[in-house]
C-alpha cells in the first residue's frame, strides 16, 4: 500500500466556516483561513468542506479544480483530506439529525462521495495520499428500508472500485474514512469492527476485496468515541488489529460535567443546549452502565432525572475548544485526546491529523472575532501535544 511521507502539515477543518458555493472558497482561504495560519506563525493545512452546492458549481466549471489548486498556492496551504460528512448546509439555522442525510444507501451519497473524490485527487500535493471522511452510514433512530445495509455495502463496494481506478488513472492514493457518531448506526468501536467484518466479506464474494481493503476505513474522532466512554488505545488497538485501517483522525474534545448533581454545573451545561447541531449525551453510573439522550436540551441539564443525576459523569458531543481542560465548572475530555494521540502515533502509518472544532459559531459567549484567534491556540496547543506523543 502507498505510505504517507512521515510529516504531513497539522491541518484543520473548514466546515467551521460557512460554504455555500465554490467562491466561498476562495474568500475563505483569503480570509479566515489565512488569519488563522498568519496567527499560528507555522505552515498549516485545511480539511476543505465542500457542500453538495459547491460541489455543482465544480462540476458546471471545466477550470474550477485548477481554480481551486491556484488559490491553494496562493494562499500557501496543502489539502490532503475532505470532509464529506455533512451534504448540505451545515450552518443552516437547524442542522440536527438533517446532517446524516442523506445516507449511505441513497444513490446521491455515492455520487457526492466519487465527486469529491475526484476533486481531491486534482489539488493533492504530488507524493501525498488523500482522505475523504464520510457518516457511518446513517442514523440510527431514522426509518430504512429492510435492504438499508446490503444497499449500504454495495455502494461503499462500487466507490472501492471507483477509487482504485482513479489511483491507477491518476496515481493519486485516495481512502475513504468511515466517521463512528454517537446514535448512527456505527457508533461503537465493537459496531465498527462487526460491520467491516461484513464489508470485506461482501468485498470478497464481490471479487474487490483487495480494493476494499485498500482504500475503506475509519476516521477516528476522538471527541465521539469519548463521549462513548470507550478507552481510546484499546479502540485503536482493536481497529488495527482487525485489520481496519484509520485513514484519519479528527482532534476534538468533548464537555464534561463531572459533577452532575451540582445545579451550578448543571446551569453552565444548559447554555450548550443550541438549535444548530445535535448534541448527544451519556451518562455513566458508578456500576458502569450508562444512560443515553438522542441530544442536550436545557430540561435535561436544568432538571435531570434522578439516575441523570446520581450519575458520575455526563459527556456531551459538543465539541469544544482542544486547549481547554475546563470550561468554567464543567470538564472536557482532554485528557482523552492525550490518550488517544499517544495511541495513534503507535500506529505503523500516519493518519490524516485535523482539529475540528465546527461549533465555534455556536460556543456560548463566542463572538465572531474569536472565531479565528480560537482556532490558531487549538492549532498552536495541538502541535505541542503531538510532539509529546511522537
Amino acid at each position: 500500500m502507498a505510505g504517507q511521507p512521515e510529516q504531513l502539515p497539522l491541518g484543520y477543518c473548514t466546515n467551521v466556516h460557512p460554504c455555500r458555493s465554490l467562491d466561498d472558497v476562495g474568500r475563505m482561504l483569503a480570509g479566515q483561513a489565512a488569519a488563522v495560519r498568519d496567527q499560528c506563525g507555522f505552515d498549516i493545512a485545511v480539511g476543505l468542506w465542500l457542500p453538495a452546492a459547491a460541489m455543482a458549481d465544480v462540476a458546471a466549471d471545466h477550470g474550477a479544480i485548477d481554480r481551486l489548486r491556484g488559490w491553494l498556492a496562493e494562499h500557501r496551504f496543502s489539502c490532503h483530506t475532505l470532509n464529506a460528512f455533512p451534504f448540505g448546509d451545515f450552518h443552516s439555522e437547524r442542522v440536527k439529525e438533517q446532517v446524516y442525510l442523506p445516507d449511505w444507501a441513497d444513490a446521491r451519497r455515492l455520487d457526492y462521495t466519487r465527486a469529491c473524490s475526484r476533486l481531491l485527487a486534482g489539488i493533492l500535493p504530488a507524493g501525498t495520499d488523500g482522505s475523504i471522511s464520510t457518516l457511518p452510514l446513517g442514523f440510527k433512530q431514522a426509518e430504512r428500508s429492510a435492504d438499508f445495509l446490503d444497499r449500504a455495502i454495495t455502494q461503499l463496494l462500487s466507490l472501492a472500485r471507483d477509487l482504485s481506478q482513479l489511483q491507477q488513472e491518476t496515481g493519486r492514493t485516495i481512502r475513504l474514512a468511515i466517521e463512528p457518531e454517537p446514535f448512527c448506526l456505527l457508533e461503537t468501536t465493537a459496531e465498527t469492527i462487526a460491520f467491516f467484518n461484513q464489508l470485506w466479506l461482501a468485498a470478497a464474494a464481490s471479487g474487490c476485496e483487495r480494493a476494499a481493503r485498500e482504500h475503506l476505513g475509519v476516521c477516528y474522532d476522538v471527541c465521539h468515541q469519548a463521549v462513548e466512554f470507550e478507552d481510546a488505545a484499546t479502540a485503536v488497538g482493536q481497529l488495527d488489529a482487525a485489520g481496519i485501517r484509520i485513514n484519519k483522525v479528527q482532534i476534538s474534545c468533548a464537555v464534561e460535567l463531572d459533577q452532575p448533581a451540582d445545579p451550578a454545573a448543571r446551569r453552565a451545561l444548559a447554555g450548550f443546549a443550541e438549535a444548530r447541531y445535535l448534541h448527544q449525551t451519556f451518562a455513566r453510573q458508578a456500576d458502569g452502565g450508562v444512560t443515553r439522550a438522542v441530544d442536550l436540551t436545557e430540561t435535561l441539564a436544568l432538571d435531570p432525572p434522578a439516575d441523570w443525576q446520581t450519575a458520575e459523569t455526563w459527556r456531551v458531543h459538543f465539541h469544544v475548544p482542544v486547549d481547554a481542560e475546563r470550561l468554567g465548572p464543567l470538564g472536557t475530555t482532554r485528557a482523552e485526546l492525550v490518550r488517544a494521540l499517544a495511541a495513534i502515533a503507535r500506529l505503523p502509518y500516519r493518519p490524516h491529523l485535523e482539529v475540528e472544532t465546527y461549533t465555534w459559531p455556536v460556543l456560548p459567549g463566542v463572538t465572531v472575532g474569536d472565531v479565528t484567534a480560537g482556532l490558531a491556540r487549538e492549532l498552536i496547543a495541538t502541535r505541542t501535544l503531538l510532539k509529546h506523543a511522537s
